[in-house]
């Protein structure tokens, strides 16, 4: 992978590389954050199911996880500038456009969008880990929570601002914000022009091993992946259309999701800085197995005042775990980190898109309130696996 010639920053906020990665990812997941009410709002006006809601979500994310492993792949042959910064700006094009035509134009030119979203991700997270481990002392798992932390920043503010606007001005009042893009996106290209092509000064046992070794740890942390994407897409995606269908305005459940994406930032950003200060194993286990009580919750009660603060702890809690199952896979994936980045990332996202799909059959079955049961028992298998790690060895 690359490297730079640029000196070690005296600290995380001083790296203008990191800088550009952490705001592009804001941006690109301030537009991706309008996926749940944007979906819910035009599955309404299509007149679709919960399955065809299930569907869209799924077609949206599934088109980003199976471009992340090629878009990765080019990244570590090309360079990250043009691969990451080029998705930015293709993202806030493709999605401008779809504002101007309601229906299935717009499901359209919004899954093409999250394949730009899905040329950024695997780019802009290794080069953040990189940043942490070349330039910041070491402290790569910070360096790629605080990468994914503006991330789940912008997916959960994406909503607060997006439902209002969405109410009182329709889908072109979303222009108002995906015309940052185009200045996030020139900002990263110049950026990441500084790159170099000469190789990371990566240590020998840090290197990602010539050959894939199929291990127990790798095929828990398969399961807790799988678990955890799962867990949070249930809520991302049928929250929204639970307080829809309760006539409730997409500024009211806006905030509500918005909350829940806002503590998944915080609680990625918490997990990272301790999995690199404790034992990483312990912040997977224990934030997965800590979730199932707001989530509980949740399926309990309902829409009441207590949603707004359990959707922020169940956020928080779910989200932990996030980057520092990224950063585990970036060490033992063969190839480059925009590879390994890419094919985690695109398993993940596949995976909850998967799990999104059958939740809708069961949505449309059962109702809602056994599907926020069901999520309690994912996020709770998603712990147990990360409690059996506790015999392997995962790298420090």
């Amino acid at each position: 992978m690359e490297s730079t010639g640029i000196q070690t920053s005296r600290g995380i906020f001083q790296d203008k590389i990191l800088n550009s990665l952490v705001m592009g990812h804001f941006v690109v997941d301030l537009l991706n954050g309008q996926r749940s009410i944007l979906l819910s709002y035009l599955s309404l006006m299509l007149g679709l199911s919960n399955y065809g809601l299930g569907m869209m979500t799924s077609a949206y994310v599934i088109s980003s996880a199976l471009s992340q492993p090629v878009f990765g792949y080019l990244s570590d042959r090309l360079g990250p500038r043009w691969v990451a910064a080029g998705g930015i700006l293709c993202m806030g094009l493709l999605f401008s456009l779809a504002m101007f035509f309601p229906g299935w134009p717009a499901v359209g030119l919004l899954i093409l969008a999250s394949i730009c979203s899905g040329a950024f991700h695997p780019a802009g997270a290794a080069e953040a880990t990189l940043a942490g481990r070349d330039r910041l002392t070491g402290r790569e798992a910070t360096a790629s929570s605080l990468f994914f932390l503006f991330g789940q920043m912008g997916f959960g503010i994406g909503p607060m601002l997006g439902g209002p606007l969405l109410s009182s001005l329709g889908m072109t009042g979303l222009l108002f914000l995906s015309v940052f893009t185009f200045p996030i996106g020139l900002f990263a290209s110049r950026e990441l022009s500084k790159i170099s092509r000469r190789s990371s000064i990566v240590p020998e046992a840090e290197k990602p091993k010539a050959k894939l070794v199929i291990t127990r740890t790798m095929l828990l942390m398969i399961g807790i992946s799988a678990f955890q994407s799962w867990a949070q897409s249930n809520i991302s995606a049928y929250m929204p259309r639970y307080l829809a269908d309760q006539q409730l305005s997409p500024s009211i459940y806006g905030v509500i999701i918005g909350l829940f994406t806002a503590g998944s930032a915080i609680g990625c950003m918490v997990g990272g800085e301790l999995a690199d200060r404790t034992s990483k194993k312990q912040v997977i286990a224990w934030s997965l197995l800590s979730s199932t009580l707001p989530l509980f919750l949740i399926a309990l009660t309902g829409y009441t005042g207590w949603l707004y603060p359990l959707m922020f702890l169940a956020g928080g809690l779910t989200g932990g775990a996030y980057s520092v199952i990224v950063v585990q896979a970036q060490r033992i994936i063969p190839g480059g980190m925009g590879l390994a980045s890419g094919l985690t990332m695109g398993f993940i996202f596949s995976a909850g898109a998967i799990g999104t799909m059958f939740t809708g059959i069961l949505a449309d079955l059962w109702g809602y309130q056994p599907v926020f049961y069901l999520t309690v028992m994912i996020a709770l298998a998603g712990g147990l696996l990360g409690l059996m790690l506790e015999k392997d060895t995962l790298p420090a």
